[in-house]
């Protein structure tokens, strides 16, 4: 398994390093600086008010599937016709939720009609996930891999006509969302077309009793999804409520947000990739713990390299990417790259828990670390603003972090490696002295010396055994 996981990661990072960092900083960025961030800014936070608002949409149908289909896929004739019925349904409801929430909360005019676009994008995005949940439960990994950049393919052809064939002077955040709407859909389709070769006949099914019990079990995971959502989410839209200039530091927030972003798909990967992996592991009752520490000293040493990297550099890479900025958007950025190494972890033993259906749990963490977000914030915002809601993530994401190891622990009974333990502690301690006298005392720019950063903490973790590279090797060479 330690095999099919790493050329699977191999071939998904690849592909997602060729398309999404151009997306983000080649496209999505230039909307940010074509449209200005009080603009993106609003933009932002209605994205995250309907991103917060996707429990309805999914209902925790896409883990609930993976995890089924992954150890049955004998049910996917069963299941398909009914969850596709559903989703039309929960579409809607959805739907109506945002209109008439976002009417409450004073949204008018064209921010409106933006809200109800993305909303009508949020049900395009989980219907996706949704068809890749099947395409990763029958262990297509590489088609999955390959349907999860779709849409920022698309993207990245529609946006370049827009900004650079003529279209720049008149472009406007809604043709951006335009952009997503088609997509989207064009991904969705294919996605289908992948799922129906496998389906033995296609027929459209309303069970009511066979939907209310699937409702009945997908039910806890659509809570953890909602309250993951609530508490990485609600910051956004707290910013641009809670403060006079609310869309300008809702703007610096998503700038900064968007590395946080772009580092984060790591860890949406490896769980995209494992949560298969980890159910149909457990359902055969196979030891998950060399998978578990396989993957996270991977996700490890890529998250304190680049986070490291990112914070000593913080400053000079806002200043190279954004116009107008001062240095409060580098501390900004500090905080929200620190947090991605909670992010990673998170991404692993998240994954882990979810595929052995320790919800009740999850939950209870969740619902603390909302509140904890959500107290803080209004403790924080008033006199820090962005710097005050990216120092909240911090904690809220460790917090969760180191509260699911614990709970991990508990539930597989894991072994305790001290040596191995200690080699992941001391990791981050090293490189980032390593990485602090590079940035003081060599003799480059300040890009040269990101990228020895970088290098150094890969290096690094060859020589500490974090990698082993005979190990690696031997994995891509052989099957059994």
């Amino acid at each position: 398994m330690n095999r099919e996981f790493l050329v699977n990661i191999i071939f998904l990072i690849s592909i997602n390093v060729l398309i999404k960092p151009f997306y983000l900083f080649g496209i999505d960025m230039s909307v940010q600086k074509e449209v200005g961030p009080d603009s993106y800014g609003m933009y932002f936070a209605l994205f995250n008010f309907t991103f917060i608002l996707q429990i309805i949409n999914d209902f925790g149908i896409q883990n609930f599937n993976s995890k089924t289909i992954s150890q049955n896929r004998e049910k996917l004739d069963q299941f398909f016709p009914n969850f596709i019925s559903l989703k039309l349904i929960l579409g809607v409801i959805y739907l109506v939720l945002v209109f008439c929430l976002g009417k409450l909360m004073g949204y008018e005019g064209k921010y409106f009609h933006l809200l109800l676009l993305l909303g009508v994008n949020s049900i395009l995005i989980s219907f996706t996930f949704y068809l890749r949940s099947n395409i990763g439960g029958l262990g297509m990994y590489r088609k999955d891999s390959i349907v999860s950049v779709l849409d920022k393919l698309f993207m990245i052809v529609v946006c370049s006509v827009l900004l650079w064939g003529g279209f720049r002077e008149n472009f406007k955040i809604e043709w951006f969302v335009y952009a997503q709407t088609f997509s989207l859909i064009l991904t969705a389709f294919i996605a289908f077309l992948i799922i129906n070769k496998k389906l033995k006949k296609l027929t459209f099914k309303f069970d009511v009793q066979f939907l209310k019990g699937i409702l009945k079990q997908s039910w806890p995971y659509a809570l953890v999804i909602f309250l993951m959502t609530l508490y990485a989410r609600v910051d956004a839209v707290m910013l641009e409520r809670m403060l006079v200039d609310g869309k300008y530091e809702a703007g610096v927030y998503a700038a900064a947000y968007r590395l946080l972003d772009a580092g984060a798909m790591l860890g949406f990967l490896f769980a995209g990739l494992l949560l298969p992996m980890f159910s149909r592991m457990i359902k055969q009752k196979e030891d998950v713990g060399n998978l578990l520490q396989f993957s996270f000293q991977i996700i490890w040493v890529i998250a304190v390299s680049i986070a490291t990297a990112t914070y000593l550099f913080r400053f000079d890479l806002m200043k190279w990417l954004y116009v107008d900025v001062t240095n409060a958007w580098g501390e900004v950025l500090g905080y929200l790259m620190i947090s991605f190494i909670a992010v990673s972890g998170i991404a692993i033993f998240g994954t882990l828990l979810t595929a052995n259906g320790s919800l009740k749990k999850m939950n209870i963490l969740f619902v603390i670390g909302v509140l904890l977000n959500v107290i803080f914030n209004y403790i924080f915002i008033p006199e820090y603003k962005a710097c005050g809601s990216a120092m909240v993530t911090c904690i809220t994401q460790f917090f969760v972090f180191f509260v699911q190891i614990f709970i991990a622990k508990s539930e597989f009974d894991l072994k305790i490696n001290v040596p191995e333990i200690l080699k992941i502690l001391f990791y981050p301690i090293v490189v980032g002295l390593l990485g602090w006298w590079v940035a003081q005392n060599a003799p480059f720019i300040w890009q040269v010396k990101f990228l020895i950063v970088i290098i150094c903490g890969l290096l690094l973790s060859f020589i500490l055994r974090l990698f082993k590279p005979m190990e690696l090797l031997d994995l891509l060479k052989n099957r059994a």
